[in-house]
């Protein structure tokens, strides 16, 4: 069956017009499709520096090289501005995205607490630094090892965030996250009387107490990192 020109035409200019309609409806869509890959891969990777943070804290407070434990300090510095950049791109996000894997409020409370805890990791290098405190203290060492776990705990549920349907394993760490936050509490509250029955210097007993206090905090802050996910685990899963 042969065709005139001008209905040639017609059929080719009608193809243009459905394929820019076609285009059209998929940018309208894709406003609206869910990010779940872009909040999920942010958060992995809050986790991953997280975790490793931890464990550079508890690498420094059993080094006795002052050079090497530097070396950890900046590390650990430099993973924490990392992770202030990775919590700003998730609030950008937030602002781009109409439809979210979970409560936008709920987003905004875990990248928040995630930051807290990377916070704190580097305030309690930092307050041992600033104030020339030895970490070759059971104290320090042993809230340093809670930290480090707890870090390592909330990154793995986080990592699990995907799997929200099968939340067993992700109860599991908070469950450990909670119990080691008891552990903290017990310990830097021996580690306060043993440092008042134990120093006679005013000025030490102060700096050495800011560092526990700090450690302390940090282990509260993975607590509510946990507290964060379990609120998400009722709402989703």
């Amino acid at each position: 069956m042969w065709i005139t020109r001008n209905q040639y035409r017609w059929m080719k200019s009608s193809f243009v017009l459905i394929k820019s309609k076609i285009m059209a409806l998929n940018n309208i869509l894709s406003i609206f499709l869910p990010k779940d890959r872009v909040f999920y891969s942010l958060f992995e990777q809050t986790a991953q520096n997280v975790t490793e943070m931890g464990k550079l804290l508890y690498q420094y407070v059993y080094e006795t090289d002052a050079n090497i434990r530097l070396t950890l300090s900046k590390q650990i510095e430099d993973l924490e501005h990392k992770n202030d950049e990775i919590t700003h791109q998730i609030f950008q996000e937030l602002g781009k995205n109409f439809i979210t894997p979970f409560d936008r409020e709920d987003i905004h409370y875990l990248a928040t607490a995630m930051d807290d805890v990377a916070d704190y990791i580097h305030a309690s290098c930092k307050k041992m630094q600033f104030h020339g405190v030895n970490p070759l203290d059971s104290g320090i060492q042993s809230l340093a090892e809670i930290i480090m776990q707890g870090s390592a705990e909330i990154g793995r549920a986080v990592m699990q965030l995907r799997e929200l349907k099968r939340p067993e394993k992700i109860m599991e760490s908070l469950v450990k996250v909670n119990s080691l936050e008891n552990h903290a509490d017990n310990v830097f509250d021996m580690s306060i009387k043993q440092l008042f029955d134990s120093e006679n210097d005013f000025k030490e007993l102060i700096r050495r107490r800011e560092v526990y206090t700090v450690m302390e905090v940090a282990t509260d802050k993975c607590e509510d990192v946990g507290n964060v996910i379990e609120t998400i685990i009722v709402k989703y899963a």
